[in-house]
C-alpha cells in the first residue's frame, strides 16, 4: 500500500468541512473570499486533527512537518513542528501544503499571527487540561480555540471593528460550547470534559453518568442548562449579522443558524446527547437562516 502524497492529506483535511455545523466557505460568496476560508479552514481543521490524535494513517502530516518517525504520535512535538511551519508562513516557506495554501492568504489579507497562534495554543492545552473547573475557565479555553476563527473571518472580509469582533466572540464561544454538548460522550472517550466541574455538581452529576449508554434526568438537565446559555450567546451575537451586507451577511446567517439548528436537534432529543452528536437536518438549518437574516429568535 503506498503511502499518502501531501496532496491526500491536504484533500483528507479539507473534506471534512462538510461534516460542520456551519458553512465554511459556500458557493454564494465570492472566489477570492472562498479560497481564503478555505486556507483559513484548513489550518483550523488540521490543528484539530493533530490536538485530537485524529491524523490521517500513515504518518504524512508528521513527515511533511519535519517530525521523525518514532514521535510522529507524539502530539506536543506535532504542535510545536506545525507552529514552527506557521512561522514560516510569515517569513519562509512552509512544508505543509495547507500552511503553503494559507500563505497568500495571510499576505492578501495582511493576517498576523495572534490567531492561529490562539488555536494552536488551544490545542496544546487540551494536552494539558482536560478538565474546567468553573463557566468562566471554560470561556477562557474559548477564547483560544473558537474565537480567532470568527476574528479570521472578519479579517479576510475586512470588516472587522471592535464591536463586530464582541459579536463574533459570542458567537463562536456558543458555536464552541454547541459542539462540547453535541460530543459529550466522544469527549469522555478522549479524556476529557467540557462540562464544568462547578455546574456537574449543581445538577448532581458524576462523571460516571457521561458514560452511561444514555442520559439521565440530571445529565439532561445539564445539558438544557448549558443549551441556555449557548442560546444566550447566540442571541447576544446575533446582531452581527445585520451589522454587515450582501452575502457576507447571509454567510454570518450561516454561522449563527448552525448553531441554532444544532441546539434544536439537542432540544429535539430531550437533551440526551450520550447516543451520539444530534445533528439539525437541511430543512431546519435553513428555517434558522430565514429566522436569522430577519432579526428574529
Amino acid at each position: 500500500m503506498t503511502a499518502p502524497s501531501p496532496a491526500d492529506a491536504e484533500r483528507g483535511t479539507l473534506a471534512k468541512a462538510a461534516d460542520e455545523n456551519f458553512p465554511v466557505a459556500p458557493f454564494f460568496l465570492p472566489r477570492d473570499w472562498r479560497e481564503d476560508l478555505v486556507a483559513v479552514y484548513g489550518f483550523a481543521r488540521l490543528v484539530d486533527d493533530i490536538g485530537d490524535g485524529d491524523l490521517a494513517p500513515g504518518g504524512a502530516d508528521a513527515r511533511l512537518l519535519g517530525v521523525p518517525a518514532g514521535e510522529a504520535e507524539e502530539r506536543l512535538v506535532l504542535l510545536d513542528a506545525f507552529e514552527a511551519d506557521l512561522r514560516r508562513v510569515f517569513d519562509g516557506t512552509p512544508r505543509h501544503p495547507l500552511l503553503r495554501r494559507l500563505q497568500p492568504t495571510v499576505r492578501r489579507r495582511s493576517l498576523t499571527p495572534e490567531p492561529f497562534l490562539g488555536l494552536i495554543a488551544a490545542n496544546r492545552q487540551d494536552q494539558l487540561v482536560t478538565r474546567y473547573e468553573t463557566y468562566d475557565d471554560l470561556l477562557a479555553y474559548c477564547e483560544l480555540s473558537a474565537n480567532p476563527v470568527g476574528r479570521l473571518v472578519l479579517a479576510v472580509t475586512g470588516t472587522a471593528t471592535p464591536e463586530r469582533v464582541r459579536r463574533s466572540d459570542a458567537i463562536c464561544t456558543a458555536l464552541q460550547i454547541v459542539e462540547h454538548l453535541q460530543d459529550v460522550a466522544e469527549d469522555l472517550g478522549r479524556d476529557r470534559v467540557y462540562l464544568p466541574a462547578t455546574d456537574m455538581k449543581r445538577f448532581h452529576v458524576q462523571e460516571a453518568d457521561l458514560a452511561a449508554a444514555t442520559a439521565g434526568a440530571s445529565v439532561r438537565a445539564l445539558v438544557a442548562f448549558e443549551a441556555q446559555r449557548a442560546r444566550d450567546l447566540l442571541n447576544e451575537g446575533a446582531p452581527l449579522v445585520g451589522s454587515v451586507h450582501g452575502r457576507l451577511r447571509l454567510l454570518l446567517a450561516g454561522f449563527v443558524a448552525g448553531g441554532r439548528a444544532a441546539l434544536h436537534a439537542i432540544a429535539a432529543v430531550q437533551h440526551d446527547v450520550l447516543p451520539g452528536p444530534p445533528k439539525p437536518g437541511k430543512l431546519r438549518l435553513l428555517r434558522e437562516v430565514g429566522v436569522t437574516l430577519r432579526g428574529e429568535g
